[in-house]
């Protein structure tokens, strides 16, 4: 696992290497192996000998001999590759798409982007919450010595080890402490009525549930059945009763009666689906596969959401938007769109996580409230 996400991690600077070491083309199998094997004798510090053998005998016979040739090349030249390394840009030889890194750039400096990038590159830290339904956080740390209380966040730990015995009782669930922004601003309280709009795989969901002492309704809603799946399976062992389960997807169809029946709801959360730009560190494939047209296309989905909700909140009622992007399309400038196209909300407040300034995932949150 090690070596297959610290490839992804770093894929551009080991592909400039390789261009370093071997200028003509490499084939693409061929170049997995140097991949691989660069990464332990570069990043990793493995000893040489190991990373040299375990590639070569990743390869056919008939290639062996030219990997073998590279990487004892690449030995001889450790130095001088990562001298060059260092001389070429962010988006180089941190490994980030080009567009991606100048966006960043602009959005934050330049020494906040080159600390992004850096932090994306490095494995995330377990976290979880404490799920105070069956256990008190005074508890749960001494029934579980490999954990590590958060400061200002007794709701939350890290793992030194995965806490196996512990998810399997129900006692904590698998959360980054970002993710506590949207649940705190709902200011959801017992025998109300929420809406989770975009709940699966249900941290946030049960999060709330948690809020309200598992007292009142919560409906939980995801376009795909299998996510809702997970949604019922993590209720159920946190001990989490009053989630009810709809499917639906909020870009088109009418609304089910599961949902209208219930309606108006006290708070509406609306955790949108986006370019997850804030989790890259947990999602090693997000910078891969994002676009620069990835941000506009999301915004409008993000609206289309927002309009489809908004009718079963109730007058006086609280709409949480929120997402794991650091994207000013995704964040800021939806949160400008609603309040000029829909005149029954009021901007109560605004709040984000930034990896490089607080630590954690990243994450942006806006709390409206209805005019009544």
């Amino acid at each position: 696992m090690e070596l297959f996400y610290g490839v992804l991690r770093n894929l551009t600077l080991l592909d400039f290497w390789i261009s370093c070491l071997r200028p003509s083309r490499v084939d693409v199998d061929l170049a997995d192996i140097l991949r691989l094997g660069l990464y332990q004798l570069l990043l990793a510090h493995m000893p040489e000998h190991a990373a040299v053998y375990e590639s070569v005998e990743l390869a056919p016979k008939r290639h062996r001999a030219l990997i073998n040739a590279i990487l004892r090349s690449a030995v001889r030249q450790r130095e001088a590759l990562l001298t060059r390394a260092d001389a070429q840009p962010v988006w180089l030889k941190m490994s980030h798409p080009e567009f991606l890194v100048a966006r960043w750039q602009q959005n934050f400096g330049a020494d906040n982007t080159a600390s992004l990038c850096s932090w994306n590159n490095q494995p995330p830290p377990v976290y979880g919450r404490i799920n105070q339904l069956k256990i008190s956080p005074e508890q749960f740390l001494t029934k579980n010595s490999n954990t590590r209380a958060l400061p200002d966040l007794p709701q939350f730990v890290e793992f030194n080890a995965f806490p196996t015995d512990a998810l399997a009782r129900g006692e904590c669930y698998i959360q980054d402490p970002s993710t506590r922004l949207a649940c705190e601003l709902l200011e959801a309280r017992p025998n109300e009525t929420i809406l989770d709009a975009c709940a699966a795989p249900g941290g946030k969901t049960n999060y709330i549930a948690e809020m309200m002492e598992n007292r009142g309704t919560i409906i939980a809603c995801d376009r795909e059945a299998e996510r809702l799946h997970v949604v019922q399976e993590n209720a159920q062992r946190l001990g989490v009763t009053i989630v009810q389960t709809v499917q639906h997807d909020w870009t088109g169809g009418e609304v089910p009666v599961e949902i209208t029946s219930v309606a108006p709801f006290d708070r509406v959360l609306i955790d949108v689906p986006c370019s997850n730009t804030g989790v890259m560190r947990r999602r090693v494939d997000v910078r891969w596969r994002l676009r620069a047209d990835e941000f506009e296309r999301m915004h409008e989905q993000q609206i289309a959401i927002v309009r489809a909700t908004l009718p079963l909140l109730k007058r006086g009622g609280a709409l949480v938007y929120s997402t794991c992007s650091l994207e000013p399309e995704e964040n800021q400038m939806v949160v400008q769109r609603l309040l000029k196209e829909m005149s029954i909300l009021r901007l109560e407040r605004e709040q984000d996580c930034l990896p490089f300034r607080d630590g954690f995932d990243g994450a942006f949150v806006a709390r409206f409230l209805t005019v009544s």
